[in-house]
């Protein structure tokens, strides 16, 4: 069982904007680290800041692919976090152009 001090710290992650749409953004699908930058129109380096906190949090993962990382959400062991994700606003019309569909960059 998590304790309160463990979903408090959690819980303050998702208490930024950017960090709290990113998780928004994986719960649709698995991206890279180009379409995170391109869909909250932010530079590499402010993304990977908030991706290393989000994995030492438990949040996310990494899958390195070649030269390129994609992220997805592991948040099997808190359902607090998927019932949280059911109520804030889907993010599906922001990911409907995904620059690597457009460009290939991660291919």
């Amino acid at each position: 069982m998590i304790s309160i001090e463990e979903m408090a710290d959690v819980l303050k992650l998702l208490g930024d904007k950017n960090r709290l749409t990113i998780v928004a953004l994986l719960n649709e699908k698995e991206l890279c680290v180009c379409e995170i930058v391109e869909l909250l129109q932010t530079s590499q380096p402010n993304i990977s800041q908030h991706m290393r906190k989000l994995k030492d949090g438990g949040l996310v993962k990494e899958t390195k692919r070649g030269q390129w990382v994609y992220y997805s959400l592991t948040i099997q062991d808190k359902p607090y976090i998927a019932e949280i994700l059911n109520r804030i606003p889907s993010q599906k019309e922001k990911m409907q152009s995904t620059i690597c569909e457009e460009n290939e960059c991660c291919n």
